[in-house]
């Protein structure tokens, strides 16, 4: 009996989930919805909602605490300028988990993790800005 274990381990060692959920929960704010595989979703939904919590109370303290969970500073400028002023008023419940079929390489459940009021148009905006930017400098 597994009592008192309080994570998924997911076959990896400390450090290397650590690095995993910084760059799956700064992906997730960048791009306010992401997929990927149903354990890592439901590990990542209590990393990201307490990220929020912090943006919530937005002192400086929260921001340095926040920056050590995630790998760069764009993402504590958006975690705190536009999802903690966001979720303000809401008490919780951030994050939704929404199950998504199977891989075809290896029957993994896969799951599409996402804020639930989420900016539809933030998932491939900087892909989109990046292409236009080079179309720019081609002509």
């Amino acid at each position: 009996m597994r009592h008192a274990r309080g994570y998924r381990r997911l076959n990896r060692t400390h450090e290397h989930r650590k690095a995993l959920f910084s760059n799956m929960a700064g992906s997730l704010i960048e791009h306010e919805q992401i997929k990927t595989t149903l354990p890592k979703a439901k590990e990542l939904r209590p990393i990201v909602e307490k990220l929020i919590t912090l943006a919530k109370r937005g002192d400086i303290h929260a921001r340095r605490q926040a920056a050590s969970k995630l790998k760069e500073e764009q993402y504590v400028a958006k975690l705190f300028d536009v999802l903690g002023p966001r979720y303000a008023e809401r008490q919780g419940g951030y994050i939704r988990v929404l199950k998504a079929g199977f891989r075809y390489g290896d029957m993994a459940p896969m799951a599409i993790i996402e804020f639930v009021d989420r900016d539809v148009d933030a998932k491939g905006a900087a892909d989109k800005a990046r292409v236009a930017a080079e179309a720019d400098d081609e002509e």
